[in-house]
């Protein structure tokens, strides 16, 4: 009869999520099966809709990245009317963009990953959670929520709302920054830098500590996929860049994303699986997420960031990473790279500007394509408008849709590491750092 393990639900992607995986008999693994919610209903919902309203519906798709899902549209529309928008609204959704990716990323970090790391895996399940951390390490707790808390009302302040952003319209931004909350935000930042190079400090030690499951657990070559600009780390604006399993790079327009994606559904699933199709080069699967973006980075954007990628791929000793534990080192790296972002932004007076938004807007027939950086991954809109600006047709791709068959294909490796080859049993791990 063999024994089916199932995690219901697993967290912290758009939908409801369940993981199982079936063992044989003789204990093998014979197949892991990772289920969400498709986010698909959506492309119909927009279908009819006045192209300006899209933004305002997107958001609900996830509570974690809602900017992402109200910029990305926002750019796509603008791509299908032909409409620019000016500097100080590009860089206001710049700010808005790494206030989110900052905040996410510590909330990431400290409520999901450090639990896990601080207590041990193995520790009880009622103590291994962001509560117990705060209570054990209240110093670094306070940290955190500081953190969070900066990120989150940073997107409040320039997106009108924290979750469901208003703020973005085909054209610009409907307003500047206030100048007197820009310099609340400026009073903050040296602060908010020190804590994310503690963070960072912090992390190290958990990957110096935890090496030997990082270096052996779940190292799983795939292609990745993200967005640079000029082959620098960029989560607003770019390109999409593949990178190959080898190291090979390969860019393509946004618009032309279908020369380089391919999608079908498996039949044990319901979900989407994504995978790279390249003209004269093998079909693959690939990884989105923040591991994914540091892979398809020559350099990232600022210089805090730019040294610790060098160190990390100094100590795997590759430029291409297949270390699936290694997303939380590089989810770190992007958080350094945000706030240096967010500083530099800060003090940019175009942020405060009021000329934030054009007025020549006319809805046009045409097809538009917009991509940001979601903090899970990529995230594309491809958006079709008739003549008066009504929506005939949507194509989402979510930072879910790119990582099903990855998500997958490492599980299914983890899973016969863990109840095959039992190499877990070897593997050195360190003492909890608190009880």
């Amino acid at each position: 009869m063999g024994k089916e393990i199932v995690v219901e639900p697993v967290t912290r992607l758009e939908g409801h999520n369940t993981l199982k995986v079936k063992l044989g008999d003789d204990g093998t693994v014979q197949d892991v099966q990772f289920s969400i919610t498709s986010t698909r209903f959506f492309e119909k919902f927009l279908e009819g809709r006045y192209c300006e309203h899209i933004p305002r519906i997107t958001p609900r798709i996830c509570g974690i990245c809602p900017i992402p899902h109200h910029l990305t549209p926002t750019k796509a529309v603008e791509d299908a009317w032909g409409v620019q928008i000016p500097p100080a609204a590009y860089k206001l959704r710049q700010l808005l963009q790494n206030a989110k990716q900052y905040s996410s990323h510590a909330l990431h970090f400290y409520a999901l990953a450090a639990p896990d790391f601080l207590l041990g895996p193995m520790a009880d399940p009622a103590l291994r959670n962001v509560v117990h951390v705060i209570n054990q390490m209240p110093d670094v707790g306070a940290m955190a929520l500081k953190m969070m808390d900066f990120g989150q009302k940073l997107c409040q302040e320039i997106g009108g709302k924290s979750v469901h952003p208003v703020s973005a319209i085909v054209g610009g931004m409907k307003k500047p920054m206030d100048e007197s909350a820009r310099d609340l935000f400026l009073k903050q930042i040296e602060d908010q830098v020190e804590w994310s190079k503690k963070t960072v400090e912090i992390g190290l030690k958990v990957v110096e500590d935890y090496w030997d499951v990082v270096a052996n657990v779940g190292v799983v070559p795939t292609y990745y996929v993200g967005i640079t600009k000029n082959g620098v780390h960029d989560i607003y604006d770019g390109d999409i860049r593949i990178v190959s399993p080898t190291g090979e790079k390969f860019d393509y327009a946004p618009q032309k994303y279908l020369d380089a994606l391919g999608e079908h559904i498996p039949e044990h699933s319901y979900a989407t699986h994504m995978y790279y199709k390249p003209a004269g080069y093998p079909e693959g699967i690939y990884r989105a997420n923040t591991l994914a973006m540091i892979n398809c980075a020559d350099k990232m954007a600022t210089p805090l960031a730019d040294e610790a990628l060098q160190a990390m791929r100094a100590k795997v000793g590759t430029n291409v990473i297949h270390h699936t534990f290694a997303y939380h080192w590089a989810r770190l790296i992007e958080l350094v790279e945000s706030i240096e972002v967010i500083a530099t932004l800060l003090q940019d007076p175009d942020v405060v500007n009021p000329d934030c938004k054009t007025l020549d807007v006319q809805p046009r027939e045409g097809n538009g394509v917009g991509v940001t950086e979601a903090p899970r991954g990529l995230l594309l809109y491809n958006i079709w408008s008739d003549a008066e600006g009504i929506c005939k047709k949507a194509n989402l791709l979510v930072a879910t849709n790119h990582n099903i068959a990855g998500i997958e294909k490492t599980l299914m490796h983890v899973a016969k590491q863990v109840f095959e080859d039992k190499a877990l049993d070897s593997l050195k791990l360190p003492d909890p750092w608190i009880k």
